[in-house]
């Protein structure tokens, strides 16, 4: 970000500045200050940023944002709520690029199909993204202030729990475009209904100028119901017509080639994982690429550079053992996608073993959506379930009533590893999937650790 005064933060805040300073970055927790750090002092639900001012100043901080009157030594900008002051200066900032924006939402498969966007945007452009899981009021505000004078393109990433977060968020970003990948059952605990949910997601199009290219999944029953006069909707699909659609899709064990199909023609893509989720991903990516004047081999060269982000379907050998590690966040739809891509890894002689854990923010439908996962798991005919956490019983229990026999349920991690480590063999392939909060990480280091010793 480039350098801001006082006066110009409290304008852009609506603030009130006591003193002069100038500030190069700016920073939420006090541990990250340095000389010409902005300490933005933020009201959580469990601490209060006002607390931690005097650390921040001690560290080197120039200068504060604060919601209350503070006498720290150092100037300050005075807002009435501090979460807001941050997402106003952000957003001020981010008024200082004309650039293409794309603005991407969506119940599962975000941050996957923000990383092939931004890899098609290189293609063109010096493209600037959301990192880590940045997409809230506290993580957007820092994406938008990492913009820098050479990004001449940006993809960001929006997740919400309740109605009108998105509206907040897109408010700020301001999208040139907008993605919805699919409308699931995330968070529905919060929103009531899938068509809340849709709702919430569309609050993107709030922050968008009429007329704005707003790119939808057309196989989500939701997303296609979706019409809008004032926006020019773009669709695509695997299995009903759109405007980028894929047909003779190949999964091979770590790629899947399709033909990106358009009405100009017909592309190969390939891909660096697999599965069909992915393969959404990329078609959604492809058309962010088109609608922007990236030429179709263009985008299919770009694709080819995507890497997994973070826990995300992260595919590596232990040992002899496939591990495919995707335990950053679970919801029914992504534990669907996880048990097809185990059908897509049954080559002969290897066996198949899904490691699932508790699906976690789903309220009253969290037992069905767990049964459903276990259904999943017994459809794709897995050699192995073993499940994790109290409500991970019912997919236990929904596995072996339709016809898995190898189910095993734990309410003890270690007792988990345990087991686990004393089953796998070379030519495995062992899947993890649960919510963050459920930690499946730690099984996977120690299953490494022990596949490393035992090799």
């Amino acid at each position: 970000m480039r350098k801001f005064t006082t006066e110009e933060i409290a304008a852009a805040t609506g603030g009130i500045a006591s003193g002069h300073a100038e500030v190069t970055s700016v920073v939420i927790d006090n541990r990250e200050a340095v000389p010409g750090s902005l300490f933005i002092a933020i009201r959580g639900e469990r601490l209060d940023g006002h607390q931690f001012i005097e650390k921040a100043v001690e560290a080197g901080a120039s200068a504060v944002m604060c919601s209350k009157d503070v006498s720290c030594g150092v100037p300050t900008i005075k807002v009435k709520d501090t979460t807001q002051g941050f997402l106003d200066l952000a957003g001020s900032y981010r008024n200082e690029f004309d650039i293409p924006v794309v603005g991407l939402t969506g119940s599962v498969g975000k941050t996957t199909t923000k990383e092939m966007i931004w890899c098609v945007l290189n293609a063109k452009y010096c493209a600037h993204k959301t990192y880590f899981n940045w997409n809230n009021e506290i993580g957007l505000p820092k994406v938008l202030l990492g913009l820098e004078p050479e990004h001449t393109a940006a993809v960001i990433e929006m997740g919400m729990n309740h109605k009108g977060e998105i509206s907040r968020l897109t408010r700020i970003a301001r999208p040139t475009m907008a993605v919805i990948t699919n409308i699931g059952v995330s968070h529905i605990e919060n929103l009531g209904s899938r068509d809340g949910i849709l709702a919430a997601k569309l609050e993107i199009l709030e922050g968008m100028e009429p007329g704005s290219t707003l790119i939808l999944n057309a196989d989500n029953d939701k997303l296609s119901t979706v019409e809008r006069d004032d926006f020019v909707i773009k669709h695509f699909a695997v299995h009903h017509d759109a405007d980028v659609r894929a047909e003779n899709i190949h999964y091979l064990d770590d790629s899947t080639e399709f033909d990106a199909v358009t009405e100009n023609g017909r592309t190969r893509v390939v891909i660096p994982t697999t599965g069909e989720h992915n393969v959404y991903d990329a078609l959604a990516a492809f058309t962010v690429g088109l609608e922007l004047g990236i030429a179709p081999e263009s985008c299919s060269e770009a694709l080819k550079n995507y890497a997994p982000a973070g826990m995300r379907e992260k595919i590596e050998d232990a040992g002899g053992v496939t591990l495919i590690e995707d335990c950053y966040n679970a919801s029914p739809d992504s534990m669907k996608a996880l048990a097809e891509t185990l059908t897509l890894k049954g080559a002969p002689g290897k066996r198949k073993i899904a490691v699932i854990a508790d699906m976690l923010e789903l309220g009253d439908y969290s037992e069905e959506a767990h049964r459903r996962a276990g259904k999943y798991m017994a459809d794709a005919k897995v050699d192995m379930l073993m499940t994790y956490g109290p409500m991970s019983k019912y997919a236990a229990e929904e596995a072996r009533a339709n016809g898995l026999v190898r189910v095993f349920d734990f309410d003890d991690k270690e007792d988990l590893t345990r087991q686990l480590i004393g089953m796998i063999k070379p030519g495995d392939v062992v899947a993890f999937k649960g919510s963050r909060g459920m930690k499946l990480e730690e099984v996977i280091e120690k299953v490494q650790e022990a596949r490393k010793e035992e090799n």
